[in-house]
């Protein structure tokens, strides 16, 4: 069984930075892509960063790019979000999301970290 344990979130004042850490855990697994989404009180989740396994292909949403770094450490297991320059509006609940293979594919998500950027 993999789980994906979430950490780094908590309170942050607008225009300061915080980074969030995803790290896969369990047995047998290969290779992985990692999505960070988040999901605001009231609004539908959104997709804000992805980040391949060799991390040649990186994806952004339009209101991160230019303020959030992807990356990570196959090492480790663990994919991290930079934030920087946040702004109130990226205030959330951050999820990480892989399709990890072991005997067969599946669709694992984090718990959740809350990220509050005050004003």
């Amino acid at each position: 069984q993999v789980q994906l344990v979430e950490s780094g979130g908590g309170l942050v004042q607008a225009g300061g930075s915080m980074r969030l850490s995803c790290t896969a855990s369990g047995r047998g697994f290969g290779a992985f892509a990692m999505v960070w989404f988040r999901q605001a009180p009231g609004k539908e989740r959104e997709l804000v960063a992805a980040i391949s396994y060799s991390s040649g292909s990186i994806y952004y949403a339009d209101s991160v790019k230019g303020r959030f770094t992807i990356s990570r450490d196959n090492a480790k297991n663990t994919v991290y979000l930079q934030m920087n320059s946040v702004k109130p509006e990226d205030t959330a609940v951050y999820y990480c999301n892989a399709n990890i293979r072991t005997s067969a594919w599946s669709n694992y998500w984090g718990q959740g970290t809350q990220v509050t950027v005050s004003s």
